[in-house]
């Protein structure tokens, strides 16, 4: 399954959806850091967009804000392209994950259940903790191609193509890719509360 089309959102609509949030919560570079686990400098590189987080880092990032990962990014996506009841293939903003190579697909219209296609090309892990998801009522992990190992707090669960599975109650999550030569495809089904 080969990923085409779609257009990345701008490193600076990021940085300043970022920046937006610290400041509309009071705080300076140093509380964000502080509640994150982020230098104050990486934090500072990033709101100016000179540096690209990667997938882990912007999870951090999200759940000091009180947000799931696909939440913040979301809110990327709305200030991207305003509200809109549909999404053409070619105008769904791509995320690539710098350290992974990890590619994040938002295929629904902003301010609806989101669809999310995700690429974890091989050997890939990607983690996530669970105050990434604190603000998510209901996900759904369908696999559309390969084969994924996800863990959900203590409990490993092998997907092959065309499994689904309702995950849980917010905990920290693992997304692995064992494969060596075949990229894991899935879609990622968030209703928030």
């Amino acid at each position: 399954m080969q990923d085409t089309g779609g257009t990345g959102f701008a490193e600076s609509t990021l940085a300043l959806r970022l920046r937006r949030e610290r400041e509309e919560r009071g705080w300076s570079l140093a509380d964000l850091a502080a509640r994150a686990g982020v230098s104050r400098a990486m934090i500072s590189r990033i709101e100016r967009a000179e540096a690209s987080p990667t997938a882990v880092l912007l999870a951090r990032l999200a759940a000091a804000f009180g947000l799931s990962l696909s939440a913040l990014l979301a809110r990327v996506e709305a200030d991207a392209e305003g509200p809109r009841r549909l999404r053409r293939r070619a105008e769904q903003p791509l995320w690539r994950d710098p350290e992974t190579g990890y590619v994040r697909r938002a295929v629904s219209p902003a301010g609806t259940p989101e669809l999310t296609h995700v690429e974890l090309p091989p050997g890939a892990r990607v983690s996530y903790p669970a105050a990434a998801c604190l603000d998510v009522r209901g996900q759904c992990l369908w696999v559309l191609a390969g084969r994924l190992d996800f863990r959900e707090g203590g409990q490993t669960h092998r997907l092959e193509s065309g499994d689904c599975i309702a995950l849980g109650r917010p905990a920290d999550r693992v997304f692995s890719n064992a494969s060596d030569r075949v990229a894991c495809h899935y879609l990622l089904a968030v209703v928030r509360e």
